[in-house]
C-alpha cells in the first residue's frame, strides 16, 4: 500500500462510508449495499478501489462475500508506511469527531446496519423459539452428539473450573460437564431454550447452576478480574454449535475473552468451511463455518492464544474443536461503538 494509492481510494464520500464501517467489523457486502442506499454492483466497484489500494479485504464464504479492513500489513517493518492502514483508520475517527456532516452520516449509517442486523436477529429467534422443543434432533442432523462430547471430554482434561456455555439450548452440554464444572452458567437468548434447560438440569444442586437470558453478542457479566459475582471471571467458555449464528463472530469472542479469567480456556465446536448455503435459509445460519486460519485469527484478535483443534467427519459436514488460552493481558477494546438495537 503507498500513501498516494490510499489517499485517492479514499477520496470519495462512500468509500469513506465504507472504511468507517469496516473499522471493527466484517461486513458481507450485501450489507453495505443496504446501509448505503446503492445497489450491490455499485458498492463492489468500491470496494474493488479500497481492495486494489490495500486498504481492504475481501473473503468469500459460499455465495456471500465478506469484507473486512486491511491494517499492520503495508511497508517493511519499522516504517511510517508499516502501520498506514491503521493510521488512516484513526484518521476517519477524528474526522467524524471533527465533521459534523460526516459525523452524522457515520452516525446514521452505523443506525440503518444496526436495524438491518436486528431484522435478521429476529427471524433466528423466531426459528429457535418454532424449534426449540427438537433442538437436539436438529442439531444431530449433520453429527451425532457421542463423537462430539467424547472429544470434548478428551480435550477439556481434569477439573473445567467455573464454566460459561454460551448458548446452552437444551442444557445437554451443560450437563455433561457439570460434574466437572466448580459452577455452570448457562447462557441463551431463547427463553423457549432457557426452559427445556432448566427442566434439563433440575436434578442438580440449585447453588451449583445458574441460568441466564442474554445475547453472546454483550454478555451479561462483569470484566474478568472484577467483582462480577463469578469469583473474577470464567475458566472455561464454550460454544458448541454457536458461533456460525453469530452476524460479527469477532465481538463474540472478543466479549468471551472480556469475562474469561487470565489462563481460562474457550472452546468452540463449529463447522469447519462449507457451502451449504441452504443453511442460511432453512436453519438461520449467519456463516457458512470456519476455517482454521479464520479461527486463529478471530481467537488471536480477541485475546486468546490458539491451543488445538480436532477433526470430526459428519454426515455430510466436517465438525471442528477449537480451543484457545486467555492471555494474561487485556484485549484492545475497539472504539467501534455498539450498534444500535444490536
Amino acid at each position: 500500500m503507498s500513501l498516494l494509492e490510499a489517499l485517492r481510494a479514499l477520496a470519495d464520500p462512500t468509500r469513506l462510508r465504507i472504511m468507517r464501517l469496516l473499522a471493527s467489523m466484517e461486513l458481507a457486502v450485501g450489507e453495505l449495499a443496504q446501509v448505503l442506499g446503492q445497489s450491490q454492483p455499485r458498492v463492489s466497484r468500491h470496494i474493488k478501489i479500497l481492495c486494489d489500494a490495500g486498504l481492504a479485504e475481501r473473503r468469500r464464504e459460499g455465495g456471500w462475500v465478506f469484507l473486512r479492513a486491511a491494517v499492520n500489513e503495508a511497508g517493511p517493518p519499522d516504517t511510517p508506511l508499516s502501520d498506514l492502514g491503521t493510521a488512516l483508520a484513526r484518521v476517519l475517527v477524528s474526522a467524524e469527531a471533527a465533521d459534523a456532516d460526516f459525523g452524522a452520516q457515520c452516525a446514521e449509517d452505523r443506525q440503518h446496519l444496526g436495524v438491518i442486523r436486528s431484522a435478521r436477529e429476529a427471524s433466528a429467534a423466531d426459528y429457535f423459539a418454532r424449534h426449540a422443543a427438537e433442538w437436539d434432533k436438529l442439531r444431530t442432523l449433520h453429527i451425532a452428539d457421542g463423537p462430539v462430547e467424547a472429544a470434548l471430554d478428551e480435550m477439556l482434561v481434569g477439573q473445567i473450573g467455573r464454566l460459561l456455555d454460551v448458548g446452552t439450548g437444551t442444557g445437554r452440554i451443560a450437563e455433561l460437564f457439570a460434574a466437572r464444572a466448580s459452577h455452570l452458567t448457562g447462557l441463551d437468548k431463547s427463553p423457549e431454550m432457557l426452559r427445556l434447560a432448566r427442566t434439563r438440569l433440575q436434578h442438580l444442586p440449585a447453588g451449583h447452576v445458574t441460568l441466564i437470558q442474554g445475547d453472546f453478542a454483550q454478555l451479561p457479566f462483569a470484566d474478568a478480574g472484577m467483582d462480577a459475582g463469578i469469583g473474577g471471571g470464567f475458566d472455561t467458555v464454550l460454544f458448541h454449535q454457536v458461533l456460525h449464528y453469530a452476524l460479527a463472530p469477532q465481538a463474540v469472542l472478543a466479549e468471551a475473552a472480556r469475562v474469561t479469567a487470565p489462563g481460562g480456556r474457550v472452546v468452540i465446536v463449529d463447522f469447519a468451511s462449507h457451502d451449504r448455503e441452504e443453511l442460511r435459509t432453512a436453519h438461520a445460519h449467519a456463516r457458512l463455518g470456519f476455517s482454521d486460519a479464520q479461527i486463529a485469527g478471530l481467537l488471536t484478535a480477541a485475546g486468546f492464544d490458539p491451543a488445538g483443534d480436532r477433526a470430526l467427519p459428519g454426515h455430510e459436514l466436517i465438525i471442528k474443536i477449537w480451543t484457545g488460552v486467555r492471555r494474561t493481558e487485556r484485549a484492545t477494546v475497539s472504539e467501534f461503538p455498539r450498534l444500535a438495537n444490536a
